[in-house]
């Protein structure tokens, strides 16, 4: 198989490297197959539009042109070996349901549509009550005569469909693709409609998963469809892969990075990124028009091309921005929830340090225009380090730490979607029990034995809550919800608690912490008071107690033998 092919019927004014065959012709190729090309009019594993989009519009010189193609070939092939995005298929059979609202929506379907196409359903749409299921596996509950009949049905083609048809995969307008389309899109469905993985999941980090509490679910809150679903009984999601859109908006929210998108990971993009240095990142949402776009690309500017327009987050971003040293043009006619608060924050933090946006948002060419002319490097803002499997809030921190030094830049307020805080400690009510050290799935709360601490490392939190939901005293631990400190005491394990060990006072051995003791032997002093023995154990360990309790009764006992009683 040859890796790298170039077709173009016109052929190029300039040589490619030699690594890459151009061909001017597509005759005799039917049933070769390449790895990765700038055209889907050949059999390849991955098509590189972006090779085609820089060779017309770029103004770099020849030389620089001729590399940079090679790196775009070379870009595609690490995107394609890193992805995780495994295909999959649904049988899909010929039960199909029409939803109209009126005859004559029905009668422009079957002018494209054989009698023997499909096995039919037709139905107004005001009888339909409920749809569950996906493609292959729809179960539509409608109301006929009073009573209510599940369909089975395959797909659905609904005129005008309504957001309940639209969540699940199989359901078709024809008013947005049109009907003739629509049919088509049918028709290939059947048998078996081929569908891929976009998300990745780690629920030991998720902020949501077998939880006491919901104290985040913003995956479900964002996701347009049913691709994810939350159970607040059991707190657990479940991921349908078959109805993700793969727009990634739930990636860029999720506070821990439990979810990546899996056609371009975290160790993709890190890896992608390398190949920015010294040049002007230009991100173009793949659903862009950049065929039929012709604009002027300022020297050094380099096309990074994604898959879902949704799934960029401020540690994503923020290695793109720190790898090229230069700032990044984010080009795009949608910007999500999770991303948009991310360029937010990066350039609010950018603008502290340097004086100057991270990310130029342009949603149109003329946007784009003014992007370019205006992108430039950014002095002293190189920096690279192996952040493999490190987890997001980790490159994060590493990655921001590396901004601030030894400066105190102010504060930065976090957002709406993208949550960061610190955590407070009341040291008079704690006693180191711990537990929230328990709560913590990010490690930003741990223990450290060597000098009986409780510590806090601010850049690695979530500000999810469920330390506080689970601390045992009152007026304890809180959040201070919403901000980031660009100071060097942010990136550092911060002693919020200290106290001494308690040692047993029949064995010696340190058990519990002073205060830990002194709160239970307080509560519990005036109860066991009239009793010796048992106030004694409220300053014993877990060995030792059932010991004295048991000496103790063996003692009565035998004094009452030696007493005669």
């Amino acid at each position: 198989m040859q890796d790298y092919i170039y077709y173009n019927k016109d052929g190029l004014e300039f040589p490619l490297n030699e690594e890459i065959k151009v061909i001017t012709s597509l005759e005799g190729l039917e049933n070769s197959t390449f790895l990765i090309s700038n055209t889907d009019k050949l059999s390849c594993e991955f098509v590189a539009k972006e090779v085609d989009f820089y060779i017309k519009n770029s103004q770099d010189n020849l030389s620089k042109k001729i590399e940079n193609v090679l790196k775009l070939y070379e870009i595609a092939l690490s995107k394609y070996d890193l992805a995780q995005d495994i295909s999959y298929s649904q049988e899909v059979s010929k039960e199909l349901l029409v939803v109209i609202n009126n005859e004559d929506e029905f009668k422009e379907f079957s002018r494209y549509a054989k009698e023997d196409d499909f096995n039919l359903f037709k139905v107004e749409e005001n009888l339909i009550k409920t749809i569950e299921g996906h493609i292959g596996d729809l179960k539509v509950t409608v109301n006929s005569n009073d009573k209510d009949v599940v369909l089975n049905v395959s797909q659905i083609l609904w005129f005008e469909a309504k957001q309940v048809g639209l969540n699940q995969s199989g359901t078709i307008d024809p008013n947005i693709v049109g009907i003739q389309n629509a049919v088509e899109e049918l028709k290939n469905n059947i048998n078996q409609f081929s569908y891929r993985k976009f998300t990745t999941y780690d629920k030991n980090i998720c902020q949501y998963n077998e939880r006491r509490e919901v104290i985040c679910g913003k995956c479900e809150e964002v996701c347009p469809t049913v691709a994810i679903v939350r159970d607040d009984k059991v707190k657990k999601l479940t991921f349908s892969q078959v109805d993700c859109h793969g727009c990634g908006g739930c990636i860029s929210v999720c506070p821990s990075g439990a979810l990546d998108y899996a056609p371009t990971s975290r160790e993709s993009l890190f890896e992608m990124s390398k190949y920015y240095k010294d040049t002007h990142p230009l991100i173009v949402a793949r659903n862009m028009d950049i065929e039929n776009l012709e604009i002027a690309l300022k020297e050094n500017v380099f096309p990074f091309i994604i898959d879902g327009e949704k799934f960029l987050h401020e540690a994503s971003l923020l290695t793109l921005l720190q790898l090229s040293g230069s700032q990044v043009i984010f080009y795009s006619d949608f910007i999500s929830k999770g991303t948009g608060d991310a360029i937010r924050i990066l350039n609010d933090i950018y603008q502290k340090k340097y004086q100057k946006d991270a990310i130029l948002v342009a949603m149109n060419k003329e946007e784009l225009e003014k992007a370019l002319e205006e992108i430039s490097f950014v002095e002293n803002s190189y920096f690279n380090f192996n952040q493999e499997n490190l987890r997001k809030r980790e490159i994060f921190s590493h990655r921001l730490q590396k901004i601030v030094g030894n400066d105190d830049l102010g504060v930065v307020k976090t957002g709406e979607h993208i949550h960061y805080g610190k955590v407070k400690i009341n040291q008079d009510t704690c006693t180191l029990c711990l537990v929230c050290v328990g709560a913590c799935n990010v490690d930003a709360l741990i223990a450290e034995p060597k000098d009986n601490t409780l510590r806090f490392n601010p850049s690695l939190c979530t500000a999810c809550g469920y330390c506080e939901v689970s601390c045992p005293e009152a007026d304890c631990l809180t959040i201070e919800q919403d901000i980031i400190e660009l100071q060097p005491t942010w990136f550092k394990d911060n002693v919020l608690a200290q106290d001494e060990l308690f040692a047993c006072v029949e064995c010696g051995v340190e058990f519990a912490t002073k205060k830990a003791i002194d709160k239970i032997a307080k509560m519990m002093g005036p109860i066991f008071s009239v009793d010796p023995v048992k106030e004694r154990t409220l300053y014993c360990c877990a060995d030792c107690k059932p010991k004295i309790m048991m000496q103790s009764y063996f003692d009565q006992k035998m004094k009452g033998i030696n007493s005669g009683k």
